[in-house]
């Protein structure tokens, strides 16, 4: 296919249509070009000679577009701003300053660590597009084998090979049990788990983290398993749930620190042995290039993760007053 005149201009053809068109001297266009006055008028000279018409017309008072020259300097503008537009993109995506960045984590990850990294990155990056998915471990490995995650912040089941994936490791969590202050446990000395057998407990699905932890906790005290439970992952579920005073729920101390720290009804039980769940990592795919902005979102992350910075305290978070 034969190319159509106009395509055979070149961005310094187009340049100086649009520098002519503004200033409508061909020797102030050459000045804003850095041009000498001859080389301006053999490009223009070769614009003309290439669609095969006159672009502007010469008078006394300055340089005039033609009609053919009108049309192309209107898009000679149009197409020279796109070029400023997506060399000011590159040029931000290249220093890490915007761009997308995916993090999947589990809730207690997402609380105490991926919220302060996404503040300070919007510090660095304000540009920055930050989507962030908090879900099991197991639904998040996913995401990342797919490439629908950069990042996550969970636990590698055994039964997965870890060929392929570069961990960070993290530390562990402790696990808190949120009740509502008026639930008859609640009376300010450490409770066995014992204690609350009785009680609705909304967990995780049974082989969850908290939930398996929680279960060992029972076995190592000699007590027997909750009967009532409600299995959902979803933190918004547990804290409904929660406006029954028969109800307990398990969680991280990030995310107890925060519901209860916010929420004067709640109260987090003082329990006489400690809960914890193994640690998490920072997971990522070994053999796939970060964009700029998502390999400064993992930076901060492995700063945090490596002591510099405390989750509650990064996360602003502070643990409610002693009543």
């Amino acid at each position: 296919m034969a190319r159509s005149p106009a395509a055979q201009l070149n961005l310094k053809h187009l340049g100086l249509i649009a520098a002519i068109a503004e200033h409508r001297q061909l020797s102030i266009a050459a000045e804003a070009l850095g041009m000498t006055q001859p080389a301006a008028s053999r490009t223009l000279a070769e614009a003309e000679a290439r669609v095969s018409a006159a672009l502007f017309e010469r008078h006394a008072k300055g340089m005039i577009l033609t009609d053919v020259g009108e049309s192309l300097a209107r898009r000679a503008r149009n197409i020279l701003d796109e070029l400023n537009l997506a060399s000011d993109e590159v040029e931000r995506l290249r220093l890490g300053r915007g761009g997308v960045v995916r993090v999947g984590a589990v809730s207690g990850a997402a609380v105490g660590y991926v919220v302060p990294a996404i503040r300070r990155l919007k510090a660095v990056s304000p540009e920055a597009e930050v989507h962030v998915e908090v879900a099991t471990s197991e639904d998040l490995l996913s995401g990342l084998i797919a490439r629908r995650l950069d990042m996550v912040l969970g636990r590698v089941p055994p039964r997965l090979a870890q060929d392929g994936l570069a961990l960070f490791p993290a530390r562990g969590e402790e696990v808190c049990i949120i009740a509502r202050n008026s639930h008859p446990a609640v009376t300010g000395r450490p409770l066995k788990l014992a204690d609350l057998g009785a009680s609705d407990w909304v967990m995780q699905a049974p082989g969850a983290p908290i939930r398996q932890a929680v279960e060992e906790a029972f076995v190592a005290q000699g007590a027997a398993l909750p009967r009532h439970v409600i299995n959902s992952a979803s933190l918004l579920i547990a804290l409904a749930m929660l406006d029954d005073d028969r109800v307990v729920t398990p969680v991280s101390r990030e995310v107890a620190d925060l519901v209860a720290g916010r929420r004067s009804d709640l109260a987090v039980l003082p329990l006489a042995e400690r809960i914890e769940v193994a640690p998490y990592s920072l997971v990522t795919l070994a053999d796939r290039r970060l964009s700029p902005v998502a390999a400064r979102c993992r930076g901060l992350l492995v700063e945090m993760l490596a002591g510099a910075c405390p989750p509650d305290r990064a996360a602003g978070i502070r643990p409610p007053s002693p009543a």
